[in-house]
C-alpha cells in the first residue's frame, strides 16, 4: 500500500503510516513507517527521531537544534538522498518545486509516535491559549491572533 500515490489534504501533504495499527507484530518495537506525499510548495512537521529517503522529486528539509543556539540545519534533498532527524527538535520538510510533487518514505524510532504541527498546537488548540499569553509569545498583535486561531487547522494523518 505504500507504493499508491495518495492525494494530498488543504495543507499540502498527506502521511500513510505503517505502524502498529496496521501490523500488531510491531508493538513494543519501537518502530514504523510512512509514506509522505507533498504537493508543490507543501510545509509539514512530523514528530520523533525520523530518517527520511527521497523516492521521487525535490525535498527542502531541516531541523532546529534547541535553546540557546537554535541553529538551524538544512539541506535541499533530490531522489535517493536521505536525511536523519533527531528527536524531540522541530523539524520540517518542504517541497520546492511548483510543478513536481515529492514522495519520501520515512522510517520513524516510535512504534506510534504521533505528530505534533506547530501551528496546530499553539493556534488551534482546545480549548484556545490565551490571547494575551500568545500576543507576548509571538511579539504581535491581538488581531493576528485571532485570524490564526479562525484558520481551520487540518490533520495530515488520514
Amino acid at each position: 500500500m505504500l507504493d499508491t500515490p495518495r492525494k494530498t489534504n488543504k495543507v499540502g501533504s498527506n502521511v500513510t503510516l505503517i505502524n502498529v495499527m496496521q501490523i500488531s507484530s510491531l508493538n513494543t518495537l519501537g518502530i514504523l513507517i510512512a509514506r509522505i506525499d507533498y504537493a508543490p510548495w507543501v510545509r509539514t512537521h512530523p514528530g520523533d527521531t525520523e530518517i527520511l529517503t527521497v523516492l521521487e522529486g525535490t525535498l527542502y528539509v531541516g531541523f532546529v537544534t534547541s535553546n540557546p543556539n537554535n541553529t538551524l540545519f538544512s539541506k535541499v534533498l533530490n531522489k535517493g538522498d536521505v536525511f536523519v532527524f533527531p528527536v524531540g527538535l522541530i523539524h520540517f520538510q518542504f517541497n520546492p518545486n511548483p510543478h513536481q510533487p515529492a514522495v519520501a518514505i520515512a522510517a520513524l524510532s516510535s512504534q506510534n509516535p504521533g505528530a505534533i504541527t506547530i501551528a496546530n498546537t499553539v493556534f488551534g488548540s482546545k480549548p484556545p491559549i490565551s490571547d494575551e499569553n500568545l500576543v507576548k509569545a509571538f511579539q504581535i498583535e491581538k488581531g493576528t491572533i485571532d485570524w490564526l486561531q479562525a484558520q481551520f487547522w487540518e490533520n495530515n494523518h488520514y
